[in-house]
């Protein structure tokens, strides 16, 4: 069993935790979680499909950002889109230095979609698989990133997400190397407003299909 939780100076000095564990000692694949703002890798999607992950003995890394500390209230949009991406590749970087691993998977949630378009312009990730939970393909790095990517991927995005687009999904879906999933009435969340039971059949859903994949 592998386990370890530790942190590294990140944007503006602000400490970045991460924890990285597995069943093996010596494993050769990594699972990087790069999770949303609010969404953390304890909400539902992340926590069964690391399950997934973790009993099929891949080592799994968790980018614990803290974005909503009052650190970051008067960042404007741009510099927490940088922050991500700074603070993402310093744990990374952090990880592999030290970590030696053959196959890699990136699974983002919403700005962690921003830290994953850049960190897919990395060599060492030229074969990861990709999943895009709620991308933001409002923005371009994000959009151009999909639309351009060689890597095999999953994507599921909500009709009732304030970040999806009729058109830039539709243009996402011609990418033959990514399986693009809308889901009808779900929100940015990957929930139904007030409808619990059928928000649990989503989640069923969208696990079943990353263990396929």
């Amino acid at each position: 069993m592998k386990y370890i939780n530790e942190s590294i100076e990140g944007y503006k000095g602000k400490k970045i935790p991460y924890t990285l564990y597995g069943k093996s000692e010596n494993s050769q694949d990594l699972v990087i979680l790069l999770p949303g703002a609010g969404y953390t890798v304890n909400s539902p999607v992340f926590h069964y499909s690391t399950g997934v992950f973790f009993n099929k003995y891949k080592d799994i890394l968790e980018v614990n950002y803290p974005y909503n500390d009052g650190f970051y209230n008067n960042f404007t949009r741009n510099e927490l889109y940088e922050a991500v991406k700074s603070d993402s590749k310093l744990v990374i970087d952090k990880v592999l230095n030290t970590n030696s691993y053959m196959n890699f998977y990136i699974v983002g949630k919403s700005i962690g979609t921003i830290a994953m378009s850049s960190e897919l312009k990395r060599n060492c990730f030229r074969d990861a698989k990709t999943i895009w939970l709620t991308p933001i393909l409002d923005l371009d790095e994000v959009f151009t990133s999909m639309v351009d990517s060689k890597n095999k991927g999953l994507c599921f995005i909500g009709d009732k997400d304030r970040f999806y687009t009729e058109e830039r999904f539709n243009e996402i879906t011609t990418n033959k190397n990514i399986i693009s999933k809308l889901i009808p009435g779900v929100n940015h969340s990957l929930d139904y407003d007030e409808d619990i039971t059928n928000s649990i059949d989503v989640l069923k859903g969208i696990v079943a299909d990353i263990e396929k994949f």
